[in-house]
């Protein structure tokens, strides 16, 4: 689930500071993505009760599954 940043034109000019900021922003989207789908999993595996009540929790819970 990595996004990736679209090249910026080689005319475009860049404050460092900004870009700094954007990949850190960037990686703490990925852990938190990554923080949210294995705590998901676990909850799924806890309460298996749950599984059909959220289509979406469901897909994340198989394709965390999968992906091990």
């Amino acid at each position: 689930m990595t996004q990736t940043r679209r090249p910026r034109p080689a005319d475009t000019v860049v404050d460092p500071k900004i870009d700094s900021q954007l990949d850190r922003l960037s990686a703490q989207r990925e852990r938190l993505v990554t923080r949210h789908s294995h705590r998901l999993r676990d909850l799924m595996e806890a309460r298996e009760d749950l599984r059909g009540v959220h289509a979406m929790a469901d897909f994340v819970d198989d394709a965390v599954r999968w992906s091990a």
